[in-house]
């Protein structure tokens, strides 16, 4: 699923460590969030929206991954 976290991440110029520390999960999970490879729980979702001040919406391209989804059905 696409997301913006790197993006986010790099304007707030904090590293992944950093964000990982903010969300309390491994740095690891922040890595395969931003390579699109690990869809995170809503809580987790939230938590990472909540540090860039976004939504969960913008943060994960909500509309976008819904009309790829559904070019794709």
């Amino acid at each position: 699923m696409k997301n913006r976290v790197k993006e986010l991440r790099t304007i707030a110029n904090i590293t992944q460590q950093q964000l990982s520390d903010l969300v309390s999960v491994s740095s690891r999970t922040i890595i395969s969030l931003e390579k699109g490879q690990y869809n995170p729980s809503i809580m987790l979702a939230y938590k990472i929206a909540c540090v860039f001040n976004t939504t969960i919406e913008k943060l994960y391209c909500l509309k976008e991954n819904l009309k790829n989804e559904e070019k794709n059905i």
